[in-house]
Order: C-alpha cells, then sequence, then structure tokens
C-alpha cells in the first residue's frame, strides 16, 4: 500500500523535518516541493492497520510539522519498473 503524505512544515524546519520523516519505518522519499505544502513524502506499508500508527502517530508529531493530508494510492500507473528499482537496493 502507498501513502502520499502532503506535509506542511515551519518554514525553517522543513530539512530538519524531512530527515526525521526519513527515520520513520515505511517512509521511503520526502521530497521538498512548491506549492500550499513544504513536502511531499512517500509511506509504503503493506497493511492499512499500519496506516494509522504512521501518519497520525509519527509523522504528524515531528517537530516542526504543522499540517498533514493523506492520499492512499489504489494503483500504479508508470513506465518506470518500480518492482526492479526496489529489488536492487541502493548503492551510494
Amino acid at each position: 500500500m502507498t501513502v502520499v503524505v502532503l506535509v506542511r512544515t515551519q518554514r525553517e524546519r522543513v530539512k530538519e523535518a524531512a530527515q526525521a520523516m526519513l527515520g520513520v519505518e515505511g517512509v521511503t522519499e520526502a521530497y521538498s516541493v512548491t506549492g500550499p505544502y513544504d513536502l511531499v513524502v512517500m509511506v509504503r506499508i503493506p497493511n492499512f492497520e499500519r496506516f494509522a500508527e504512521i501518519v497520525p502517530e509519527k509523522i504528524a508529531q515531528i517537530p516542526g510539522v504543522d499540517r498533514t493530508e493523506m492520499m492512499v494510492a489504489f494503483r500504479c500507473y508508470s513506465y518506470y519498473d518500480l518492482d526492479r528499482v526496489w529489488s536492487l537496493g541502493f548503492e551510494g
């Protein structure tokens, strides 16, 4: 299950909040963005029950986070082979 979390933060704490979110289980990416939100956070979790723990209990409680809005993805349409990429892991 993929959840897209839109996050508003205190302006001076965007980077700090993003780095803290990367430490939350299930968070795979955090993007700083333009527009009404400061961050777009991708959360990949095995089931809906975990969603209730991760977003309101962890992400929303990170210092500097003012507001969150969540969207659950039903289906992924992509030319990008995500399964292949995730199976490779990260080499830095």
